[in-house]
């Protein structure tokens, strides 16, 4: 398991460099596998170095994609593919360690079309907001893939939210769900965004 200070979503990249000697460790042991896999879970409380921190329960399993290594360290990327839940946080050896459980993929339905395609105009005009604060790490114009579900969490990935609000769309147990909370925390974050600009 490896603990971040952001969300990871299924579909979407996760650029890494790994220094911590722990984590060096963890990635030699799960490159012996295939595919070459571990967990991300946000902090709750704490930072990424140095260890003892508190994590919430729900993550994503990222799939090494490319490795790179470097004098001291191991440059990494990785790709969100399925969700699941902490069953149990297990003795750290010496990386952090768990027992979970994966979630079932959403399922998508061909009624959400028009739902989502309306979701997907309200990020990206939250986006050009966010940019023209200098807020914003996505470009309003970044591509989504085909895949209606893949797209989705795509959505979730790039909207100018916070990690909470993002959490909260991972938590999702269905599509209309998370287009709904999409819907409902990109309309909170352009409205704060909306108050910010008239300061």
């Amino acid at each position: 398991m490896f603990p971040l200070g952001s969300v990871l979503f299924p579909a979407m990249p996760l650029p890494l460099q790994v220094f911590e000697p722990r984590y060096l460790t963890m990635l030699q042991d799960i490159l012996t596998a295939e595919p070459a896999e571990f967990g991300v879970v946000l902090i709750e409380r704490g930072q990424e170095v140095g260890g003892g921190e508190k994590r919430f329960d729900i993550g994503v399993t990222a799939q090494v994609a490319e490795l790179k290594v470097g004098d001291g360290f191991i440059s990494l990327m990785g790709e969100g593919t399925r969700r699941f839940e902490v069953v149990d946080w297990l003795a750290e050896d010496p990386y952090p360690l768990a027992s979970v459980r994966d979630l079932p993929a959403l399922e998508w339905d061909d009624d959400l079309g028009e739902r989502r395609d309306q979701a997907e105009a309200l990020v990206r005009r939250t986006l050009v907001r966010a940019a023209e604060l200098e807020e914003t790490v996505w470009s309003p114009t970044v591509a989504l893939a085909d895949d209606p579900i893949d797209a989705m969490w795509q959505l979730a990935a790039i909207a100018p939210i916070g990690p909470l609000d993002q959490l909260t769309l991972l938590r999702s147990t269905s599509a209309r769900e998370l287009l709904d909370s999409i819907f409902t925390t990109t309309t909170d974050a352009a409205e704060v965004l909306d108050a910010r600009s008239s300061w």
